[in-house]
Formats: structure tokens, sequence, C-alpha cells
């Protein structure tokens, strides 16, 4: 690491970062955990299903809908009575009693990209040409580091070409210092001399548990950071939309040519596949209790299905799911509407995933920075999902 960048590091961790509230954490239930004493080896994965996954072809299937909303995908019992997920997720509907299913996240800011992952991965939009710092970035200085491993780790890389020349909250934001640094890729920790997993050394065997493919190996790398003291992992499911298939399944054949579809046939399978591996992963290891699983995307889709068999943005409801954590299991929290347009009730903002993360891992109800003596940034309360 130069020099300059090691100075950079410690001018910000002189900066101000304040804890604001003095409340407990999340724990046993999303309430209740609040009262357990934080512990040191806390850790959260945050899976970021980029693109905005489909409710109804997720978690949040609505098999008495008519076809043109509910689309080919069949909804199968989960180990939750009366809860439902798509056909293409059958290893998690049978553990759904583990999961906690988040069905009211919305946002009411543009239906795009990248004000979505804004709020989903800082809390917070650009506001007066301002960006607020990645949450990552954040937690790399208002924790401390367990052994030589960073606080903070990136995988998947940075998101890009999602449409709009715009802000993804993956940088440092406001606090004007190198993000590559304070929020290292795999690239970056090889090159500080840290010993990094590699997918690609495991037997074949072992590789088809989580799949031979992106997910599973973002997500069994994702294990690995967290057995060796990384305690906050971004993982993106995507980090190209443009001409790929991925949860951005418009059906538009130069841009987003992803479908329903695919949905049913590689993006359901593939996730469910990995995402199982990784939670038997971490009970395995001793981690489960002690490490908080995030998934959710910036958005979710449009109910009714377009002319190409693909779904477009839509923010007003979609769906997302925590586990591990001491959470308690087999909660779900949120409803949509017949149709999942609309929030029935419990709206969740998806700022408040931001907060979540902040909370579980600093200790506090709010975690607040000081940047200058005129500008203060802070997490969401959690608030909605305690509630």
């Amino acid at each position: 690491m130069s020099e300059q960048k090691k100075r950079a590091l410690d001018s910000v961790s002189r900066r101000s970062f304040l804890a604001v509230g003095g409340v407990g954490v999340v724990g046993l239930s999303l309430g209740e955990a609040r009262t357990r004493p934080r512990s040191n080896s806390r850790a959260v994965i945050q899976i970021v299903m980029n693109g905005g996954p489909s409710q109804l072809d997720t978690f949040d299937p609505k098999p008495e809908a008519p076809r043109e909303i509910r689309g080919p995908i069949r909804s199968i019992a989960t180990s939750i009575s009366g809860v439902h997920f798509a056909e293409s997720l059958p290893k998690l509907a049978q553990r759904a009693n583990e999961l906690v299913i988040l069905r009211s996240l919305h946002h009411e800011s543009a239906p795009i990209h990248e004000s979505g992952m804004q709020l989903l991965l800082t809390g917070s939009l650009v506001k007066k040409e301002q960006q607020p710092p990645n949450i990552g970035v954040v937690l790399n200085h208002a924790l401390k580091q367990h052994g030589n491993a960073p606080v903070s780790v990136r995988l998947g890389g940075k998101v890009q070409k999602t449409g709009v020349n715009a802000y993804h909250g993956d940088g440092a934001g406001f606090l004007d210092l190198d993000d590559s640094i304070l929020m290292p890729d795999l690239n970056t920790l090889q090159q500080s001399g840290f010993e990094t997993p590699a997918f690609s050394k495991l037997s074949s065997s072992k590789k088809k548990t989580f799949g031979e493919n992106r997910f599973g190996e973002l997500l069994w790398t994702a294990a690995r950071l967290i057995e060796a003291g990384v305690q906050y992992v971004e993982v993106n499911t995507f980090d190209h939309f443009e001409g790929n298939v991925t949860w951005d399944a418009h059906g538009c054949a130069k841009t987003a040519p992803g479908t329903i579809f695919d949905y049913r046939d590689t993006l359901g399978p593939q996730f469910d596949k990995a995402a199982s591996a990784l939670f038997d992963d971490l009970q395995r290891s001793g981690l489960w209790q002690q490490t908080l699983v995030v998934a959710t995307g910036e958005m979710g889709r449009n109910p009714r299905i377009n002319e190409r068999n693909g779904r477009d943005h839509w923010t007003d409801v979609w769906s997302g799911m925590l586990a591990g954590g001491g959470l308690e299991g087999g909660q779900v929290i949120g409803e949509s509407d017949a149709t999942g347009e609309a929030i029935k009730n419990h709206p969740i903002h998806i700022s408040e995933i931001a907060g979540l993360i902040g909370s579980y891992l600093v200790g506090e109800s709010q975690l607040s920075i000081q940047a200058t003596d005129d500008l203060t940034w802070s997490l969401p309360k959690v608030e909605s999902l305690l509630s």
C-alpha cells in the first residue's frame, strides 16, 4: 500500500464517527434483539440482487392473480404454513422457517437502478451534489479490524452500465478517499498480502455444492471471508447489466435480455442452490448465529408482464430475505396486495436495510459521520422493521 493511501486512511480515521442513540440491536426477533449485548464477532453478508428481482417470481408469488400477472412460474409451499415461494426456490422454501421474509420493501424516488442502489447501499440519496458513502466504507472505520482482515470487502465488482450515468452508492462519497482501499476487492486484498480464497481450487464435488456459476463462487467466497475475520461483505450478484441476463429482466434483447423464463430456468435455481449452500456452510462453521445475511435488490418488477415476457421496473413494493444473525426464523414482515402491485400493510423503506446493517454491526440505533463542521451524514433509523 502506498504512503499516500496510508495517510488517507489515517486521515479519515481521525474524523468524528459518532454513535447516536445507545439502544441495543437486532437479535432473536427484529425487535427483541435490540437488547442483546453486541458481540465483537458479528458479521454481515449483503447479497445485492442487482437489477431488481421480481417479487412475484421469487418470494411473493400470486397464484390466484390473472395469468398476465402471475406468469408461468408456479408457486410452491414453504415450511411456513400458508406462505409460498416461486417454484425455482425449492431449497429456500424448505428452510423458510429459518428465514425472515420481507414483502413490503419500497421507495418513492425515481424508478431507476441508480437511485435504488444509493438507498440500499448508503441509506440516502445524492443531495446537493454530495454523494453519501457506501456503508462498507463507513464500517471500515467505525469498527476495529479482526487481526489482519479488513472490516469490509466487496465481491462481484462495482456495478456499471445500468442505464443512467449516476452514482451507484458504491464509493466513499463525500469522504473523498480511495474506496478501493476502504472497500477492497479480492485483487486489492491479494496485493496487500492478505490470503484470499480461491473457488477454482476446490474439488468438483465442493463446487457443485454451491453451483459452478457466478452465484456459487461469490457466496462460497463470502463465507470464507467471514471465517477469515471480515465483518461486512457486499456481494454484487451482477456488475454489468447491458446485454446480460440479470435480475433486470425486461426481455429487451440488446439492453436487458432476461425474461421471466430465466427466473424459472437459471436465475432462480442458481440463487436457490448458492444461498442454501451458504446457510449450510455458516451453520457447519458455527457462524450462523453471528452472521446476518441480507438479500434483496434495489427495486422490484412490474407485476404486469410485458410483450417480451419480461417485467419492467417497479418501486412500489418488492421482497427480500434476512437469515442468520440470531434472528427468529419463520417470520414474514409486510404484505403486498393480491396482484403484488402495492403494499397492503407494514411498509419498509429500502433505506432501512442500510440502517439495519449498521445497527447490527456497530451496536447502536443510528450511526452518524461528522465529515466536516457543517456536514453530518446518518444511517436511517431502523423503525418499520422493528415495529
